[in-house]
């Protein structure tokens, strides 16, 4: 028996998350932010943590919500691989602040499946960020807005807010239906 998310009898669940899903997405959120500091130097506090004001605003603020996905493979007990945060769900344009797929379910279909279910949850004007440094969130991401609405979307790049030390972010923007 295996616990691969390639398995086929893996099962692939996501739903909104709640205040009982904050100690998962603690640390899912530590191995997200260890992923990213790769890419972005960012380094733990003296305590081991890294910032996250974004995890934090998904419970406090009621323009925010996230989303996880839990991989039950082979009847086993369901596994968190993943999360999607967002933002300014009443705004002009929705925002995927955070977004991360344990390693071990990448490239399986998971991080597609939980994108496309966030962005059929709130139809509408999308724009997610992503780093060029990042080939494989580069690749992703695109397919993701392909996947979505065909040729039909845009990409540039914008400075980081207060971060001119960094290079800009690109971010793909598009309507769904």
């Amino acid at each position: 028996m295996t616990n691969s998310p390639a398995s086929a009898a893996a099962r692939l669940t996501i739903r909104p998350t709640t205040p009982a899903d904050l100690p998962v997405l603690e640390r899912l959120w530590l191995l997200f932010q260890h992923d990213m500091s790769e890419i972005t130097g960012a380094l733990p506090d003296a305590a081991g943590q890294f910032r996250r004001e974004r995890l934090d605003a998904t419970f406090t603020d009621p323009d925010r919500c996230g989303f996880l996905a839990h991989l039950e493979p082979d009847g086993a007990p369901p596994s968190p691989v993943g999360f999607a945060l967002v933002r300014a769900l009443d705004g002009p344009a929705r925002v995927l602040t955070s977004f991360f797929v344990v390693r071990a379910a990448r490239r399986s279909g998971v991080g597609r499946e939980l994108a496309a279910h966030v962005l059929a949850t709130f139809p509408g004007h999308w724009e997610i960020a992503f780093q060029d440094a990042n080939p494989p969130a580069v690749r992703f991401w695109r397919a993701v807005a392909t996947d979505a609405v065909g040729q039909a979307w845009t990409e540039e790049h914008r400075a980081v807010p207060g971060r001119p030390e960094l290079p800009p972010d690109s971010w793909i923007s598009f309507t769904t239906g």
